[in-house]
């Protein structure tokens, strides 16, 4: 019996029934295929798929197909919940060693940058329009949170140093921490009316949640991982709901102990996704699939929240607001906070320029609806429109920007995900390297990379064909090489063939230790 003939089998109660399920079902696979396909068109066009979710909601909303959503506490939750999805998924696929020597600069970026830019741009907002201290200084912790998934979607065919790279993703799992703390204590400021944030207790209670936030994230981090480490199930889909599950008991842990659960859901997930569990490859699919699910719900439900007939008198604010950020505020915080770190002017030039903006700060512009701060409800529509204009400005030029700053690596090395237990159980692991037109890769034979013992060219990949290299092969511009390593030695690895790109075949002299 077809399902729709069940249903009107069913009694109405008012209540969520199967009628609904099936209507719920079919908008949310159609959405999701269109999702998974408008990936392919933002790869192409450089913008971030964010923009495209944005608008899929906006048309799904009232202006468009009439489906009505107005809630800001249920966009808040749902918004919460997503977030704790994404930034798990972004510390399981983080590499540690990536990130490790970028952690403090990021960390001061993430705190002391936030405090530069929530003060340029409330300053900038109470005086330019007008707005109140409180109100000023919040919108400017809502829009602080920068988006590195915005940027690394349109960087992936420019690649950037480690260094750069590891800022990057450091500040997008740290800040949202810090910035949600931020937000909630001026709104409830804003919703109990003449009462002057209290600077001291709000500083005293970041300083904590964020202190225990971390140890918790850590602890629960180390500890779970060893726990599965030494119970690991065969199956690999049942482990990776057991490591995605660790993360989310992170935040909850967390959130009940009134500390950051933001931060210890980063933090639990990059320990478990450093810590060399079983199943490592499959775990990344799966917190990556989530991670897109996610992203996409997230995107969508705050397009279906605005209104387009409210957001034309939004514009003109949120190009001021918008532009004192990107001009003044977040150079100001890169390079207030950053001082030091072997962190060159180009690369400070380019971490100012490469901050986006994403879901958070449209999540967080539902936070003083929810308080009832009162006269905030325009924040939302603000945001939003900031959030749309300055990617459209920022994500397509982020390409050039680097270039024109010399910051382009010519040997992309990336990690191949396959989903092999002999890999596992060898302890190996695949590296994709593209050589690039200025790198020192070219004419290079495979015997002089001299890479660690037991690292091999195991492919080359050149214009249409294929081959197995010899140690006499001659590397070509534009190769596509697979290199498989021991797990131990693939930071030997990729350091060296770095060192050879940027100084050919004499670099380092000596043969790397193994």
């Amino acid at each position: 019996m077809p399902l729709t003939d069940l249903v009107a089998l069913v009694p109405k109660s008012g209540a969520y029934d199967l009628n609904d399920l099936t209507r719920t079902l079919l908008i949310g696979s159609a959405v999701l295929l269109v999702a998974i396909a408008a990936v392919r068109f933002a790869n192409r066009s450089g913008l971030p798929t964010l923009l495209i979710y944005l608008a899929m909601g906006t048309v799904l909303g009232d202006a468009g197909f009439g489906l009505q959503f107005s809630d800001p506490l249920m966009t808040e939750v749902l918004g919460y919940a997503a977030l704790v999805l994404i930034l798990a998924e972004g510390g399981l696929t983080t590499e540690w060693s990536s990130i490790k020597d970028s952690v403090v600069p990021a960390a001061l970026l993430s705190t002391v940058g936030v405090l530069i830019s929530v003060g340029v741009v409330g300053v900038a907002v109470h005086f330019m329009l007008g707005l109140d201290w409180t109100t000023s200084l919040m919108l400017g912790a809502i829009v602080s949170s920068t988006d590195a998934a915005a940027v690394f979607s349109v960087l992936r065919k420019v690649p950037l140093p480690d260094r750069l790279n590891g800022v990057l993703e450091a500040e997008s799992g740290f800040n949202d921490a810090p910035v949600v703390l931020l937000v909630t204590a001026l709104a409830a400021a804003g919703a109990n009316a003449g009462d002057a944030p209290n600077w001291g207790a709000i500083a005293v209670a970041a300083v904590f949640e964020l202190t225990v936030g971390a140890v918790i994230g850590l602890s629960l981090g180390y500890v779970l991982g060893w726990v599965m480490k030494n119970s690991a199930p065969g199956s690999s889909g049942l482990f990776s709901i057991g490591v995605l599950a660790a993360c989310v008991l992170a935040f909850s842990v967390a959130d009940i102990l009134h500390t950051s659960g933001f931060l210890a859901t980063y933090l639990c997930a990059l320990v478990l996704g450093n810590l060399h569990l079983p199943h490592r490859q499959a775990v990344r699919g799966f917190a990556q699939s989530f991670g897109w699910l996610a992203q996409i719900g997230l995107f969508v439900l705050l397009g279906m929240l605005a209104a387009p007939s409210r957001l034309p008198d939004q514009l003109w604010p949120a190009m001021v607001v918008g532009l004192v950020l990107l001009l003044v505020a977040r150079p100001l915080s890169v390079f207030g906070s950053m001082p030091g770190f072997g962190i060159t002017v180009r690369e400070k030039l380019f971490l100012s320029w490469a901050g986006l903006r994403g879901a958070v700060p449209v999540v967080l512009a539902t936070v003083p609806l929810t308080f009832g701060t009162r006269g905030t409800e325009w924040i939302f529509d603000l945001v939003f429109v900031l959030v749309v204009v300055f990617t459209l400005v920022q994500a397509p030029t982020l390409p050039w920007v680097a270039r024109r700053l010399g910051l382009v690596n010519h040997s992309h090395v990336v990690d191949v995900e396959l989903e092999a237990t002999p890999l596992d159980e060898l302890n190996a692991e695949v590296l994709h390297v593209r050589i690039g037109d200025e790198s020192q890769l070219s004419g290079v034979e495979v015997h002089e990379l001299r890479l660690p013992k037991g690292a091999n060219v195991t492919l080359v990949k050149r214009d249409s064909g294929s081959f197995v290299p010899g140690d006499r092969s001659v590397l070509h511009r534009g190769d596509q090489l697979l290199i498989v390593t021991p797990s131990a030695l693939r930071g030997a690895t990729v350091r060296r063939i770095r060192a050879v790109s940027a100084d050919g075949r004499l670099a380092g002299w000596r043969r790397p230790k193994s």
